[in-house]
């Protein structure tokens, strides 16, 4: 391959950012190089729902990627080919969604006349207009025609991809508990309350233990520690639990009026952390997909204490809940037709298609989590059977090496 080639990722969230588009990128530099002036890695990025703002900064930041543009630019993108900064665009490209509509790649790969490959997780459309498909597991095109099933390739899950990052539960001195409340405001409004909340009871009970919060790129610490002053959140009564202050430094922490300190983790990712916590509580989402990849005993807490504060789903129902004026009715609605439903909200969950890890949803009360978190900090063989459950049911790494490779077959397809 003698001539330049374009690779423009498209995205989204904050999720398919930090937990897809990594370790692809990764993947691409070590399949394609490093070299420039041959492959250069552009990422785009589509509104959605969840996004922070600071989806673009983080995708910058990773020393595989050239340029990116943030999601405000993307309708002008999608419609007229033009980029905000007026990039330009190599004869020869492959465009790679990892995240978004499955129509946007067909639109963008048309008008730039580039290839074009679908990372789909469990649906995969427009058949005939998509060029390759890497696909979570082969169920997603079962029903496919036959006349595209040369275009389908099993490529495994992106989010198991954490195992393969140093990590393997090592002894460790320290018992450490890890507590995500989560990355947007739905989440966090309620999750830092409660996560402080349980994790005071549970330093009056075993004061040793170490509490740690992997702060989410996608999330400053003067952010967080607003979340536990009960001046600016009110759960933080609803939940009990003291107000808490933010102590910057080498090693910030949140302290709370108690004295209990929760250190803040700022390496992202956290895995090297995560893989020593002996349990973790965590809110739904990606991050249950991690600590699944990593073997991380959990404890999964949806509180409904106020149904109208979850507005992060995905797609459709994302965008309805956040509507003007009637988003609030739509929000409501949306959580308890989901919640009501049993179980299988957490990754982990999902794959093994059983309860694997403790969900808790409802109008939870600290005390109650804070128990269940002391039962298997006190009978250390349940922590073992959950983790080796979790090894069980992650599956393969190797996905984003896998994706790669389709990506490299099409750029090795334009020859000199």
């Amino acid at each position: 391959m003698t001539k330049p080639v374009d690779i423009l990722i498209l995205s989204n969230g904050p999720g398919e950012v930090t937990t897809w588009v990594r370790p692809v990128v990764k993947a691409l530099r070590q399949a394609l190089g490093d070299d420039r002036s041959h492959i250069r890695i552009s990422v785009v990025l589509s509104p959605c729902p969840n996004a922070s703002g600071k989806e673009a900064a983080i995708a910058l930041n990773y020393p595989e990627v050239d340029r990116v543009q943030a999601a405000e630019h993307f309708w002008q993108f999608l419609l007229w080919g033009k980029t905000e900064e007026n990039w330009d665009w190599r004869d020869r490209g492959v465009v790679v969604f990892l995240g978004g509509d499955q129509i946007f790649p067909v639109v963008i790969g048309k008008k730039l006349g580039y290839r074009t490959v679908v990372y789909a997780e469990w649906d995969a459309r427009w058949h005939n207009l998509i060029d390759r498909f890497g696909v979570m597991q082969a169920k997603v095109f079962e029903k496919v025609s036959p006349k595209y099933a040369h275009k389908f390739t099993v490529v495994g899950d992106l989010m198991v991809e954490a195992q393969t990052i140093s990590t393997h539960n090592a002894p460790f001195n320290t018992e450490i508990i890890g507590l995500l409340p989560g990355s947007k405001v739905a989440k966090l409004s309620q999750g830092v309350p409660l996560c402080l909340a349980v994790a005071e009871y549970i330093h009056t009970k075993r004061p040793q233990t170490k509490f740690v919060i992997p702060v989410a790129p996608t999330l400053d610490l003067p952010t967080l520690a607003s979340f536990a002053d009960p001046e600016k959140n009110p759960f933080v009564k609803v939940f009990g639990s003291s107000s808490a202050f933010l102590v910057e430094s080498d090693n910030p922490i949140l302290k709370t009026e108690t004295g209990l300190c929760v250190e803040l983790c700022r390496e992202n990712p956290a895995y090297e952390l995560l893989s020593h916590c002996s349990i973790c509580l965590t809110t739904v989402g990606a991050n249950t997909a991690e600590l699944g990849a990593l073997a991380v005993p959990m404890i999964v807490v949806i509180p409904t204490q106020q149904l109208d504060a979850m507005r992060s789903w995905d797609g459709l129902p994302g965008l309805l809940a956040n509507l003007p004026v009637v988003g609030s009715s739509f929000a409501k609605a949306i959580n308890w037709l989901v919640l009501s439903r049993k179980g299988l909200l957490a990754w982990p969950n999902i794959w093994a298609k059983a309860e694997i890890v403790p969900e808790l949803v409802g109008k939870l009360q600290p005390q109650d989590v804070g128990k269940m978190l002391l039962d298997f900090l006190d009978h250390p063989q349940k922590l073992d059977d959950m983790r080796n459950k979790l090894r069980s049911v992650r599956g393969e790494s190797g996905a984003a090496r896998k994706l790669a490779m389709i990506v490299k077959e099409e750029v090795l397809g334009f020859g000199d």
